[in-house]
């Protein structure tokens, strides 16, 4: 299996996030991608190479300019005019009813201002190299899909930052730019669809649902925890459907707490089914190990054993499959979970 991975991701090392009102260690932090290829460069079946550019119009097909022109400049402006912190976390963010029967607002000059106009949380730190980062993920993403274009039945993307809270025009969650939906996008570009999103993250992927709620070319389904109860909050319930051409065309399986591997494997099984009555193409998978019994931000039930299996049913749909990463933040079993989720991969698809 083709592995890539781009060693800029070490670049983006957040110092802390914000998070229910404190300060905290940050969670998405460059020990997770080195776990992860420790763990792969025990089995000879995972080749690694590093990414090649494909430049910025992979973005813009889904990200408005704004906000690559934000992320690009955040760092420097801030080191210019903002308030010396060694890292860029919003005060005041754009909240919808704050202009409630008004114009939209513009960007503010303000460093401190822009960053709330962009930003959707506080648990997203901006520092140096965070944009030269986030670029590779995507670059990251494009070449596990131009592998599987290529003929490869799996290919597996370590993105890191992740990517699927990041929408349209604004980041949040740990991720910058939606390495899944770009990828999506490029492949439907080049007549790879109508494709899938399968989404196995244990938050619900905001992002990747709002970038594809009105298309008919990518179908999004994802399995996550209950949004009632767990972030994103406001996205992620089953009657969010799609609407006008992309009614149809969006599924998502809430979870409850303490869900294990058996409840788990029957709502991916559902959500395989769905994929599969709309879509022809390849599937791209947001994998995402926070559904493990030990991550600490997560509250399911699966074990590092537990992976092999639901990788190998992920496969048995017979479609190839782009796998990128996203969450898992239990870095002492991050590595070899994703080793056996990929290995199921491998030996299930035949």
């Amino acid at each position: 299996m083709r592995v890539v991975a781009s060693e800029r991701h070490r670049l983006h090392e957040p110092p802390y996030e914000v998070t229910g009102g404190g300060q905290v260690p940050a969670y998405e932090v460059a020990a997770r991608g080195e776990a992860i290829l420790a763990s792969l460069g025990q089995d000879p079946r995972f080749r690694v190479e590093e990414p090649r550019e494909f430049g910025t119009a992979p973005i813009l097909a889904v990200h408005e300019a704004g906000l690559l022109r934000y992320l690009e400049t955040a760092w420097d402006e801030w080191r210019r005019g903002g308030t010396g912190q060694d890292a860029i976390v919003p005060d005041t963010l754009l909240h919808a009813r704050l202009r409630a029967g008004m114009a939209e607002a513009p960007e503010p000059a303000s460093p401190c201002g822009r960053s709330g106009y962009w930003c959707f949380d506080t648990a997203t730190p901006i520092v140096a190299g965070t944009y030269a980062a986030a670029r590779a993920a995507v670059d990251v993403a494009l070449s596990a899909g131009d592998a599987v274009l290529a003929g490869e039945r799996v290919a597996y993307g370590l993105c890191r930052p992740p990517g699927h809270h990041a929408a349209a025009t604004m980041f949040g969650g740990y991720c910058y730019f939606n390495n899944a939906a770009v990828v999506a996008a490029w492949l439907a570009s080049r007549g790879a669809g109508p494709l899938g999103i399968l989404d196995l993250d244990f938050h619900h992927g905001n992002g990747s649902q709002q970038i594809f709620y009105a298309r008919a070319d990518v179908a999004y389904a994802s399995l996550h925890a209950d949004p009632r109860g767990t972030y994103p909050y406001f996205s992620g319930h089953a009657d969010e459907t799609g609407a006008g051409a992309g009614e149809g065309w969006n599924r998502n399986l809430p979870l409850p707490p303490g869900t294990d591997a058996v409840a788990y494997g029957a709502a991916l099984d559902r959500a395989l089914s769905w994929l599969d009555e709309r879509t022809r193409g390849p599937l791209v998978v947001s994998l995402g190990m926070d559904t493990h019994e030990r991550d600490p931000i997560g509250s399911f039930r699966l074990t590092t054993e537990d992976y092999a299996s639901l990788g190998a049913r992920v496969a048995a749909l017979g479609r190839p499959l782009v796998v990128l990463q996203e969450g898992g933040y239990h870095v002492a079993t991050l590595g070899d979970s994703v080793r056996l989720w990929l290995d199921g991969a491998l030996d299930g698809g035949g």
